[in-house]
């Protein structure tokens, strides 16, 4: 499934767009000095997208708080959590699938750097039955993945360094699509910057910047001098998920603002310079009160969980749906499994694209699926791919119960070739099995069957004449043999 988003319009007033789906197999980079309009480029992506898709934000300065009043993220104050806490909360909001805000503007860069190295190092470890997908925005990126060793501490600079080469180099296939934004490539560490697909370049001067945006557009040097002509708000785009040709694009408008300070004119007051003087010398003598900051605001961590897993905004009262007759309601299940299964090339989709489907389709026939969750859909999907409609059948009953101890990415393959042996056919050629794995590579079937082998599942017996039959000694079954 794919959806795109208008970040903007290029100098002729077409709309340019993004194609969300695209994004996240890709991520993205964003660079341009400071006021190149960064920060509202990032915004308008974010409230563009979030109605499409879960959105994390590492928010060094505290800018994006306010999308919790417009989109509900839940802001998490990072001065306010240990470093324990900080990581639990990741978790859940992985399995919530709640869109966040990290505030680190409360912290000093060292500690900015050690909460959200913990915290994006929490979500890349989250099982594999949360591995749903997410835009996982990080602004000001150089700091998080600096190119060389600064005033920091090492530890610190270790420990985010880590985490952000996660997120970009190893984060997709764990549903982490990250988006960063830096004010100058030559800051940013260049194994972190160099797996991003997409490039939106801002405004820069320096010469050796504008030279790696050049070289990341496709562009000449000499016309890199263009970069340098940008206005507040332009950037180049490239990538995938934009343009397979440099494109300029203005920025969108915005629902959101920042907390920073506007930068406009603000003349000083009308005062005579007797009257300052005394203003800026009156009481100068007493001692100087200490000046007590304001602790950081600590949520209770139980009322976070609920916010968390109550992020989501309550839909509208509707009309309720007709109630379903249990016994419809899984042969509907069933004939969506088998309208999934029966479709070209679903087998190569990833679990998480292929469970939102699933849902979708359920909600356009009024079925719940509360009682759905990954690991029971790529069960219930395995049995469709097998051509196994009702698991009730008594026909399936002792290869279902020996299949509950396969690992769920070879299920189908198993289960295809059990049937087989139930039905007394032959055992399914290698390109059948690897069709229902979802792989073009023979000899990756090959190791699918040592490994059913070696677990004592099925025996695979070649004889004399070189035909192939597979056993499933627990069942007392075997299939026809068929020439290997």
């Amino acid at each position: 499934m794919s959806a795109t988003i208008v970040i903007g319009h290029d100098p002729h007033g077409a709309a340019v767009e993004i194609d969300v789906g695209e994004l996240l197999a890709t991520r993205l980079l964003v660079q341009g000095n400071s006021g190149s309009g960064k920060s509202h480029l990032l915004r308008r992506l974010l409230e563009e997208s979030a109605p499409l898709v879960q959105q994390v934000v590492i928010d060094p300065e505290g800018d994006f708080v306010t999308l919790a009043e417009e989109f509900g993220h839940v802001v998490i104050d990072g001065a306010a959590y240990a470093e324990a806490e900080i990581g639990k909360l990741a978790a859940r909001i992985r399995k919530h699938r709640a869109s966040v805000v990290l505030a680190l503007d409360e912290l000093e860069v060292d500690s900015q750097m050690k909460c959200a190295g913990q915290f994006l190092s929490a979500l890349f470890d989250a099982p594999r039955e949360e591995w749903y997908p997410a835009l996982v925005v990080v602004d000001e990126a150089q700091m998080f993945a600096p190119a060389a060793a600064g005033e920091v501490s090492e530890e610190a600079r270790r420990i985010s360094l880590a985490a952000m080469t996660n997120l970009m180099c190893r984060g997709r296939k764990r549903g982490l699509a990250g988006v960063i934004a830096t004010q100058r490539l030559a800051k940013l560490a260049k194994n972190v910057a160099a797996e991003a697909s997409n490039f939106l370049m801002g405004r820069t001067f320096l010469d050796i910047d504008m030279a790696r945006a050049a070289d990341l557009l496709g562009m000449e040097r000499r016309q890199a001098e263009a970069i340098r002509d940008l206005a507040r708000g332009q950037f180049l785009g490239l990538g995938p998920a934009i343009s397979r040709r440099p494109v300029a694009v203005n920025i969108g408008a915005v629902r959101t603002g920042s907390r920073a300070v506007v930068q406009s004119y603000a003349p000083p007051p009308v005062a005579s310079a007797e009257e300052l003087h005394a203003l800026l010398h009156d009481n100068l003598a007493e001692p100087a009160r200490e000046v007590v900051r304001p602790a950081p605001v600590r949520a209770d961590p139980e009322e976070l969980v609920e916010r968390i897993a109550a992020a989501d905004t309550p839909p509208p009262r509707r009309p309720e749906l007709p109630a379903i007759d249990p016994a419809e309601t899984e042969a509907a299940l069933a004939a969506i499994f088998a309208d999934m299964a029966a479709e070209e090339g679903c087998t190569f989709q990833p679990a998480s694209t292929l469970f939102q489907d699933f849902t979708l389709r359920c909600r356009m026939r009024g079925l719940s699926v509360r009682g759905y969750d990954v690991v029971r859909f790529r069960r219930g999907f395995a049995m469709a791919l097998a051509g196994i409609d009702d698991p009730a059948d008594a026909r399936w009953t002792g290869l279902l119960d020996l299949a509950a101890g396969v690992p769920d990415e070879l299920l189908a393959p198993f289960l295809l070739i059990g049937r087989a042996a139930i039905e007394g056919r032959p055992c399914p050629d290698d390109a059948e099995l690897a069709q229902v794995y979802g792989t073009s590579s023979p000899r990756r079937i090959q190791r699918l069957l040592d490994y059913l082998e070696k677990d004592g599942l099925l025996v695979v017996r070649t004889d004399f004449g070189g035909k192939r039959s597979v056993g499933l000694p627990h069942l007392g079954l075997a299939t026809a043999s068929v020439e290997a």
